[in-house]
């Protein structure tokens, strides 16, 4: 068997929405949520919170919007939505439903639509459960690699073998997966978005600046050391869905 499959597990624990993907996820969802509320609240009292009312008037209705098509999906959110002071190009939502926006985006989001496209998809990263999931997936990489480090001790070659689980393990489960992840947010984004109102299309054009972003700060990662799909895979992954999500596009 292989080390993903050991890793992963044959059968998924919970089913994610919208995509219906099955996931290894044995972090209990009580737990996970409380981690959320525990680190947003660290958030709240380390990073300034920007006051601006206009702002946080837009940040509010498009977080509200997003969050009423995403709730029957995580029933039990609390939802908050926080600007934060950060010259970085960033956003997140921590289980739960507590999501952050860093100013230092809102240049590339431009509008409501740009901002619904940033915030479907960190909310699509709450509803899928993903931190629970990353967290599950490293517990196990773990466990395994004990064993290992457990049979091969005192071997010549132990440490050899210990060092190649540790490049393997990362490089073949858990940076993929990690991609896996963030096109599914992708995917779950693009419906709550259309969902909420706003046009899907609009999400491959926030995409667009956020690659010319990139291109901008000089970022080359090479692919298999990314946490996050290439932006030209995203933005034809995304285009190859637009259909999809159109027909669930609800004018408001």
């Amino acid at each position: 068997m292989g080390l993903a499959a050991v890793v992963l597990g044959i059968a998924g624990c919970n089913t994610v929405p919208v995509t219906g993907r099955k996931q290894f996820n044995t972090l209990p969802a009580g737990e996970e949520m409380q981690l959320g509320f525990s680190e947003f609240g660290k958030m709240k009292n380390s990073v300034p919170i920007n006051r601006d009312p206009d702002l946080n008037a837009l940040v509010q209705r498009v977080g509200r919007r997003i969050a009423a098509v995403a709730s029957p999906d995580m029933p039990n959110a609390q939802w908050e939505f926080v600007v934060f002071e950060s010259r970085e190009a960033n956003a997140f939502c921590l289980p739960g439903g507590k999501v952050g926006i860093y100013t230092g985006i809102l240049p590339i989001t431009r509008d409501e639509n740009g901002l619904a496209t940033v915030m479907g998809h960190e909310v699509a990263h709450a509803v899928a459960r993903h931190g629970g999931e990353r967290i599950s997936q490293a517990n196990a990489i773990n466990t395994v690699g004990a064993g290992l480090g457990i049979a091969v001790s005192g071997s010549q070659y132990g440490a050899l073998a210990t060092a190649a689980y540790g490049m393997t393990a990362q490089l073949g489960v858990a940076l993929p997966h990690s991609r896996k992840q963030e096109s599914e947010a992708d995917e779950i984004g693009l419906v709550y978005m259309a969902r909420a109102g706003f046009p899907p299309a609009t999400a491959v054009e926030f995409w667009q600046r956020f690659a010319q972003y990139n291109r901008q700060q000089g970022k080359s990662t090479p692919w298999f050391l990314r946490t996050h799909p290439l932006d030209d895979q995203r933005i034809a992954d995304l285009q190859k869905l637009l259909p999809k999500a159109q027909v669930q596009f609800k004018n408001p």
